[in-house]
């Protein structure tokens, strides 16, 4: 497991033989001759691990650590010190530091070793605080978000791009859990110790978007009477999920593909560029190629965005997932509202599969968070929304009616077939001539003359 690694050392050749080492290595690393350059690097960038001269002119090594832990997702520090500042790298270790190593370096690989072991030992504990955050900000667990065998492609593609820094655009209906998989595609990467900002373009009025999105200085329009952060400064090193990407007007559209291609934004009134150190993931219900067609979505734009598309299915398509689905809803509205109920009946569960779910998961959780509240001991048909029941009785008078056409036409064929000769006619129908004289009466098919 490779890291993105921040070298402090204001020994420019030292510097430099380091810098080398670990890159051969297959780390990412970014260079600061002394701890002040250092911080402005921590500050604009996210780092896993940072590696420092303990002591140097300015802002020492243990300055730095002390600053950067001010942070909430402070990296992982390990200091460089001559045999004589021994002592002061050991305090550092009590407050929190991974190790120190003495200088003059004899052994490279010694720095390996120890860089390697602390951004595995990250890793793992990356793992283990991803399944809390989940937790902690509600998401329901994987194979959940996962559910049902057309999600399987699309929970391996999440895996897959998680890991790298590729803009995604998330194409789906209106409630298949966009936002869901964004979030899992967060807690997932390298990002996941910073924040995760998202913002539904389609809620904010377009004269309040670019302000929402890039912020704005004081005095910038009527009612600005301070400075505000915008969503990209907010989500600094970690991600933004711009959902209905394609409600946004062209002229932000614009603003918006510069901070993708330039990675620099300015607030609304300002003049200062500002870094946009975040990742991007975009969702939309829209076809853009054909937004981008109409002329109502910029093309550079989209293929900005449309790094690594994720088509995620409608529930329609997924209903081997409804035993899982309806189980965890269930369970978690049973437990909100104080009830102790034993399942969802097989005639409601047969009455979900026939249902095409037009507002597909959003749309059965508050099916079943009724259920729930209707229920005594297990979920009925009876206590499925009336919408859903009225498409069981018109789909179940359709399939009827359509039976009832085609057996029809099969015994108008047969007659004329033979002549109107009833008996042959039944016979190659494979029924009595009661039965058929019963038919022709049903389908007003005797002559009565």
């Amino acid at each position: 497991m490779k890291g993105r690694i921040l070298l402090v050392e204001d020994d420019e050749t030292f510097r430099s033989l380091l810098q080398t080492v670990l890159e051969d290595d297959g780390h990412e690393v970014l260079t600061a001759e002394d701890g002040h350059a250092g911080l402005r690097l921590l500050r604009q960038e996210c780092f896993d691990l940072v590696v420092t001269d303990l002591k140097m002119p300015g802002k020492t090594g243990l300055e730095l650590f002390r600053d950067s832990n001010l942070d909430p997702n402070p990296p992982l520090f390990i200091f460089l010190t001559a045999f004589g500042r021994v002592d002061e790298a050991v305090d550092a270790m009590k407050e929190g530091a991974v190790d120190f190593l003495t200088k003059p370096l004899e052994n490279p690989e010694t720095l390996l070793a120890l860089v390697n072991r602390a951004i595995e030992g990250q890793g793992r504990t990356r793992e283990y605080l991803t399944l809390k955050q989940a937790e902690a900000a509600g998401l329901p667990p994987e194979e959940l978000i996962f559910a049902g065998q057309a999600m399987q492609t699309v929970r391996k593609l999440v895996l897959d791009v998680a890991a790298t820094t590729a803009n995604v655009l998330i194409y789906g209906e209106s409630g298949t859990g966009k936002e869901l998989v964004a979030r899992t595609i967060h807690l997932l990467s390298p990002r996941s110790k910073a924040g995760f900002v998202a913002l539904n373009c389609a809620a904010i009025p377009e004269n309040l978007l670019e302000s929402e999105l890039f912020g704005h200085e004081k005095g910038a329009f009527t009612g600005a009477i301070q400075a505000r952060q915008g969503k990209f400064e907010l989500a600094r090193g970690g991600t933004i999920f711009l959902d209905e990407i394609g409600e946004t007007p062209l002229p932000l559209q614009a603003k918006l593909l510069r901070v993708l291609q330039e990675r620099v934004f300015e607030r609304v009134g300002g003049s200062k560029e500002i870094r946009a150190d975040v990742r991007v993931i975009a969702a939309t219900n829209r076809n853009l190629q054909v937004e981008v067609e109409q002329r109502r979505f910029r093309e550079d734009l989209y293929y900005r965005l449309n790094v690594f598309p994720l088509q995620l299915p409608p529930l329609r398509e997924r209903l081997d997932a409804l035993p899982v689905l309806t189980n965890y809803f269930l369970h978690h509205f049973s437990r909100l509202v104080g009830k102790k109920l034993k399942g969802v009946e097989t005639d409601a569960l047969a009455a979900m599969r026939t249902y095409p779910w037009p507002g597909n998961i959003r749309e059965l959780q508050n099916v079943m968070e009724r259920g729930v509240i209707l229920a005594q001991g297990f979920i009925k048909r009876s206590n499925l929304p009336d919408q859903m029941l009225h498409n069981i009785v018109q789909e179940a008078g359709e399939s009827k009616d359509m039976l009832k056409s085609v057996e029809k036409e099969l015994i108008v064929k047969a007659l004329r077939k033979h002549g109107e000769n009833r008996r042959l006619a039944a016979s190659e129908l494979g029924m009595s001539r009661r039965t058929l004289q019963y038919k022709l009466k049903e389908f007003g098919l005797l002559d009565d003359n």
